[in-house]
């Protein structure tokens, strides 16, 4: 059993094509069949190898890997010609040499008057051997099938005109190279999204000229933004990789692409394990999925909340060398992780968030500070204090302590002394609880940090 999944490399891969992309190969897995990765190259205007590399990426990223590929089309122009020669030779096919022109007025024409603007056959029984290569689509029937998703098809073979299978310049065009290639690569189930949907009578009626056996088809309903509108780059629909660079992990965004369209009862959360034992084409809705990019965010977090350290870090490492944090001095990145892991909804929140154990910042947020740090006397007894302790007593639980001792000592609530330590720490009051970032901060640090906070009330006070 196999499917497969065939972009065209003229963009990055995008969240419409990932999703069919990863119920393609969800289906493959569940079949124990084979998942086929095929680059339908054949657009040489605007196919690009900048574009190849992002799709080939993205598959990598998302962890989609293809069992057979990728096949590139550009490698298959001999296989077309012949398949393209033998339409012409058993009279299912014929060369036409309508102009542009012609064909725009005869458009023109059946538009104005509300007809199906198609192709009139004009150059049928001319037997022509220049020009385009046309397909002779049947005349009368109907064509029907059952789409896995959709259900029963019908369409009229009237509505459909003589699709054009190769160019003048003798290159095949995507209706032809698209069935030669799912039958030669042995394609059971063609997964794809419905916006192709116009496109199978014709290339079933392709496969009936050739005696070839039918693949089965399941059309994927769109993807919409949350206004229910096409998803474009205003709902957030950028490349597939640009979730990478704004610190999604792969497997929350494969989870919330599930989910566009497809359900198993309640559940929300799905690992790719759970997805291919429950994988079926007949659970994937008819109706457009809204894309929802809060929901998105939601999973992202329960995913790195749940996730080892170790796998944490590997998704990390991306993040701290575009970011140039610099790790080797300081607390061992794992407990800074394991310290962060619960309050970051994103790794770019997560890398930002390491940023205060490793480096020295020389300016506290303004607005902050003006308001949380007014008063010296509690900040100078929690640097005695703190000063105090032992390197090897420089614990959460001690610094709690010695936290406590100053509130008790001074007589104010806990929020007195916190929120202006919380500042002191890090510059721009985000931090956890501040008796473990004090510790792994480091005894130095903090100390350093707490002076910088009297030099600034001290500078301030006039």
């Amino acid at each position: 059993m196999k499917s497969r999944f065939a972009p065209s490399p003229t963009g990055y891969l995008h969240i419409g094509g990932a999703r069919t992309a990863l119920f393609a190969w969800a289906w493959a897995k569940k079949q124990k069949g084979q998942f086929v990765l095929r680059i339908e190259d054949t657009d040489r205007e605007r196919s690009t190898q900048a574009s190849v590399d992002a799709i080939l990426d993205g598959m990598s990223w998302l962890g989609l890997a293809h069992d057979e590929g990728p096949f590139y089309q550009t490698q298959r122009f001999d296989r077309y010609k012949e398949i393209i020669q033998q339409l012409l030779d058993k009279d299912e096919a014929y060369y036409c040499e309508c102009s542009k022109e012609r064909l725009q007025i005869l458009r023109d024409e059946l538009t104005e008057k509300g007809e199906k603007a198609k192709y009139d056959g004009c150059c049928r029984g001319k037997k022509l051997d220049t020009g385009v290569v046309r397909f002779k689509n049947p005349l009368a029937g109907f064509v029907t099938f059952t789409d896995a998703v959709k259900g029963e098809i019908s369409i009229g073979n009237k509505e459909l005109d003589d699709l054009i299978i190769a160019r003048s310049d003798g290159t095949p065009t995507y209706n032809l190279t698209v069935v030669v290639d799912d039958h030669d690569m042995d394609i059971d189930t063609v997964i794809r999204g419905d916006d192709h949907i116009n496109n199978t009578p014709r290339q079933i009626n392709l496969y009936e000229a050739l005696d070839w056996d039918l693949p089965k088809f399941a059309h994927l309903p769109m993807i919409l933004g949350s206004d229910g509108a096409r998803l474009s780059k205003r709902h957030g629909a950028v490349s597939v990789m640009a979730y990478r660079d704004e610190g999604f992990l792969p497997e929350a965004l494969l989870n919330y692409l599930v989910r566009l369209g497809w359900s198993h009862g309640d559940q929300e959360v799905f690992s790719l394990t759970e997805i291919v034992e429950l994988f079926e084409l007949k659970d994937i809705n008819k109706a457009p999925a809204s894309f929802n990019q809060e929901k998105l965010l939601w999973l992202n977090q329960e995913y790195i909340k749940s996730a080892s350290i170790k796998h944490l870090l590997e998704n990390l490492a991306w993040h701290l060398d575009h970011q140039s944090v610099d790790i080797s001095t300081g607390p061992t990145i794992e407990a800074v992780v394991e310290h962060l892991q619960e309050r970051s909804k994103t790794l770019v929140e997560m890398a930002d968030g390491l940023k205060m154990f490793y480096q020295d910042f020389n300016e506290f947020d303004e607005k902050l500070a003006k308001k949380q740090f007014k008063d010296a006397k509690s900040i100078e007894l929690l640097l005695v204090k703190l000063n105090a302790l032992e390197l090897n007593d420089w614990t959460a639980g001690n610094i709690k302590d010695q936290i406590k001792q100053v509130c008790d000592e001074l007589g104010i609530g806990f929020g007195k002394i916190g929120q202006p330590f919380r500042l002191a720490l890090s510059g721009n009051g985000n931090a956890g609880n501040i008796d473990i970032v004090a510790q792994l901060v480091g005894k130095e640090r903090t100390l350093a940090r707490l002076q910088m906070a009297l030099d600034y009330i001290a500078q301030h006070s006039h």
